[in-house]
């Protein structure tokens, strides 16, 4: 495991303590609602996943929420009634998950690990992966394109979130203060640009190239797409969308 991994994976266990809009579980009625069959899920930060991204009904559907850890995508799935496997480095984004399955009595397995090696599940071994806006604190994203192809299902599906690079071009500091100033280059790395600090995040903006053409490289067709922002609270808002969200389905050619 890289050294920038495991810090990533220490660096969401504060977030949950800080209690980061991303580690704050789902409520009770938000899984009432899933169980009545009303049930939605985001892997961006604004927009929902389309419904008709996923089938009809997912009873008895394996799902792997990959680096999907915080309480939020898992749990609804399994009310929804999936098999679902929610797989984070944090232990305790995991915990938030268990708390809420617990809560709820759902039905849930829980994984620790990187999201580059799956290697603890055997090939083919679930429909669908549901992956948010996360492979951004992965230095590089190819192998878990090619991770998720290996433990999907043939015609299995992948529904992933992740950033435009774009974002990271630009000066952070001046950016929440709504200036725009050009300060880096694409692909960004933060282990290149900025100090290492304990409980803080390293972001890698990878080139869509990687992101995009990483998925088809992997065996996968991409069949859906859409953009997202956050929901107008950042300058760069006012101006490009700064997240994809892809759906992808795995054809052995």
């Amino acid at each position: 495991m890289k050294k920038s991994t495991e810090h990533n994976g220490y660096a969401w266990d504060q977030k949950v303590e800080e209690g980061s809009a991303y580690t704050n579980a789902i409520e009770t009625e938000v899984i009432k609602r899933a169980k009545e069959g009303g049930w939605q899920i985001g892997v961006t930060a604004d927009r929902k996943v389309p419904r008709d991204w996923f089938p009809s009904s997912l009873k008895g559907k394996k799902i792997l929420c990959l680096a999907s850890g915080g309480g939020q995508q898992g749990p609804v799935l399994a009310a929804a009634g999936a098999d679902v496997t929610v797989f984070d480095l944090s232990l305790k984004q995991l915990e938030q998950d268990r708390l809420v399955a617990e809560r709820e009595g759902l039905q849930l397995s829980i994984v620790k690990g990187d999201m580059t090696d799956l290697s603890v599940f055997p090939n083919e071994s679930f429909d669908m992966i549901v992956h948010p806006v996360a492979n951004v604190f992965v230095e590089e994203v190819r192998p878990v394109w090619y991770e998720a192809s290996r433990v999907l299902k043939e015609k299995g599906t992948l529904i992933s979130g992740f950033m435009n690079p774009v974002l990271y071009l630009f000066d952070d500091e001046k950016e929440q203060q709504g200036k725009l100033e050009i300060k880096h280059s694409i692909p960004y790395s933060a282990l290149e640009q900025e100090e290492v600090i304990e409980g803080q995040t390293l972001e890698f903006g990878h080139t869509l190239e990687d992101q995009i053409q990483g998925q088809t490289a992997a065996g996968f067709v991409i069949s859906g797409f859409y953009e997202d922002d956050f929901g107008g609270g950042r300058t760069v808002d006012r101006y490009i969308k700064t997240m994809i969200a892809t759906r992808a389905v795995k054809i052995t050619m």
